[in-house]
């Protein structure tokens, strides 16, 4: 359900650590990631994030990311876009001079949005069990800054997302075309391999922060 109050936002956590996603991966980078989710992806790795969260102002938050001092900053989830305080919060941090990604899950409108924020979006697969969620009209919208995530589960979830791909250009529409495979499901060799015989226009994707970090450590 959105939360309509653009005064107060529900974050489940607040950290710095490195980015292991996206086309940044590496950087050091400070994440907000907000509380709820209107997906239950069969694979999820934030599952604690589907519910709650500690109230706080738009305010109180930039004050925590301006203690960070450092100019990467992602908005994640849950879902950001259920909270309406979401595009306030994004056009605070733009005006502070952050670099801002906001990872969203494809299935509510992204030009809610503020000019200069990237957007990844992340395009659900079938072994997802929420690929019929996704709110195809989005695509019209990327541009070339935004980013496409696709999260792999199998040979027919790779098969899937090449077609995807290739019916809308994706490679042309946005800066990176992101594939991750799901750890203990698909084989990152495999999937590079697919890749290959398909000379597929897209990035293979690892999560830095699960080879750094155990994969269910909090707050990295």
């Amino acid at each position: 359900m959105a939360i309509n109050n653009v005064d107060a936002l529900y974050i489940n956590e607040l950290f710095l650590s490195i980015q292991g996603e996206s086309s940044r991966a590496g950087l050091p980078c400070g994440f907000i990631r907000f509380a709820g989710c209107n997906l239950r992806c069969v694979w999820c790795d934030t599952a604690y994030a589907f519910e709650g969260g500690k109230e706080m102002s738009p305010d109180e938050i930039l004050k925590v990311v301006t203690q960070w001092h450092i100019p990467l900053v992602e908005i994640t989830g849950g879902e950001p876009l259920l909270q309406f305080g979401c595009t306030p919060l994004a056009e605070l941090l733009l005006e502070k001079g952050h670099t801002l990604l906001i990872e969203t899950n494809g299935t509510l409108p992204i030009d809610v949005l503020p000019e200069g924020a990237i957007r990844i979006m992340d395009i659900k697969c079938p072994d997802s069990g929420m690929s019929d969620k996704i709110y195809w009209p989005n695509i019209e919208l990327l541009n070339c800054r935004d980013e496409v995530k696709f999260v792999l589960a199998s040979r027919g979830d790779y098969e899937w997302a090449r077609d995807v791909i290739h019916r809308y250009t994706l490679e042309k529409r946005c800066a990176a075309v992101l594939l991750s495979a799901v750890t203990g499901d698909l084989d990152a060799a495999r999937l590079a391999a697919w890749m290959l015989e398909d000379q597929l226009e897209a990035r293979l994707q690892l999560q830095l922060h699960k080879i750094i970090w155990s994969s269910d450590q909090r707050g990295v």
